[in-house]
C-alpha cells in the first residue's frame, strides 16, 4: 500500500538551515513529500534543489514561488498562490515550517519608514509580522488539515528582559543594533506562536524549536554579526537543520499547553526559561489581526 504523501509549505527553505532541512527530507526513502516553498529568487532557488546529487524526482514533489517577506503584498500573493496549488493537486497542509529570518539592524533605516512605508523596521516585519499574517491567510486551511506549524526560535529570545523597550526599538531607523533587533523580533515571534497555539487549540499543533547556535549560514549577512565554529556548542549546519526536523515528528507535546519550545538537545525548555513571552496581553499586543494587519500596512 502507497504511503500518503505529505506536504510542506516553508519559508527561508532557498538557502542555510531551511535548504540543508529540506534537502534531508528529499533524501529520506519513507515518506513522499510535496514541498511550496516561498523564496526571493525562484530560479536560484529552484537551480539549488535541481542540483542536488540525490535524484529525489521520482519520489516527492517541490514548487517554488515567489515570496518577498519584506513585502506584506508578496506574502498575500504566495498565499494564493499556495492556496491554489493546494486545491489543484488535491492536498492537505500537513506543516507550515516558518524559517526564514534576518539579523539586520536599524541603524541605516530612514527613521519611520521601514519595508513598503510600515512603521516597522526590516526585522519585525521578516522575522514577525509577515509570517504571522501568512498564518491568518493560511488559517483555514490549516485547520482543515490539523496542521502542525513549526515556528524556527532561538535561544536569543532569553535576551530579552525589558518588554517596555519593544515598542520603540523595533520601530524604523530607531538605530538599535542587530543583536538586540535579532532577539527583539525573535522574542516577538515567539509571542506570535504562544498566540497561534492559543487561538487553534484542539485544531493546529504549533511547535517553537531552536537549531541551536550554527556559524555557517547566511543568518549574519548585513549585521555584522560574527559567528564561528569554535564557539561553544555551535553546531554545523546539518547537525541544526535535523535539530528542526525533530519538531515534525516529536509526537511527546508535553501536557502543559505553553511549553512549546524544543530545544536543539532535544529537550522541551521549561516555561521559565521564556516566561515573558507567557503574558497573554503582550501575546495580543503583538499579534494583529488579518484586517489589522492590511488596514495598518496599507494593504487595503
Amino acid at each position: 500500500m502507497a504511503t500518503i504523501a505529505k506536504t510542506v509549505v516553508a519559508t527561508g527553505a532557498s538557502s542555510g538551515l531551511g535548504f540543508e532541512a529540506i534537502k534531508q527530507l528529499l533524501a529520506q526513502k519513507a515518506t513522499p513529500y510535496k514541498f511550496i516553498l516561498g523564496a526571493r529568487d525562484v530560479n536560484r532557488t529552484t537551480a539549488a534543489y535541481d542540483s542536488l546529487v540525490e535524484d529525489w524526482r521520482s519520489r516527492h514533489d517541490l514548487t517554488v514561488l515567489p515570496l518577498e517577506l519584506s513585502d506584506l503584498k508578496t506574502t498575500r500573493t504566495f498565499a494564493q498562490s499556495t492556496l491554489e496549488q493546494l486545491e489543484k493537486k488535491s492536498l492537505k497542509l500537513d506543516y507550515l515550517f516558518l524559517n526564514a529570518g534576518i539579523s539586520n539592524g536599524t541603524e541605516q533605516e530612514e527613521k519611520g519608514k521601514g519595508p513598503g512605508g510600515s512603521k516597522w523596521c526590516e526585522g519585525l516585519v521578516v522575522n514577525h509580522l509577515s509570517q504571522h499574517y501568512l498564518i491568518h491567510l493560511l488559517k483555514d486551511k490549516l485547520v482543515e488539515s490539523k496542521a502542525r506549524i513549526v515556528v524556527v526560535s532561538s535561544g536569543a529570545v532569553r535576551r530579552v528582559q525589558d518588554t517596555t523597550v519593544l515598542d520603540e526599538h523595533l520601530k524604523a531607523g530607531s538605530g538599535v543594533s542587530a543583536m538586540d533587533i535579532y532577539s527583539e523580533t525573535k522574542f516577538v515571534q515567539l509571542l506570535g506562536a504562544h498566540w497561534w497555539r492559543r487561538h487553534l487549540a484542539g485544531q493546529c499543533t504549533v511547535v517553537a524549536v531552536s537549531p541551536g547556535l550554527i556559524p555557517d549560514t547566511g543568518l549574519g549577512r548585513g549585521s555584522g554579526m560574527k559567528l564561528t565554529m569554535d564557539m561553544p556548542d555551535a553546531k554545523s549546519v546539518p547537525e541544526g537543520a535535523a535539530s528542526l526536523l525533530r519538531a515534525f515528528t516529536r509526537d511527546d507535546i508535553p501536557e502543559d499547553p505553553e511549553q512549546i519550545f524544543l530545544t536543539s538537545w532535544g529537550e522541551w525548555w521549561s516555561k521559565d526559561v521564556y516566561a515573558n513571552s507567557l503574558d497573554k496581553a503582550l501575546q495580543d499586543k503583538w499579534c494583529p489581526s488579518k484586517e489589522e494587519i492590511e488596514q495598518e500596512e496599507g494593504l487595503l
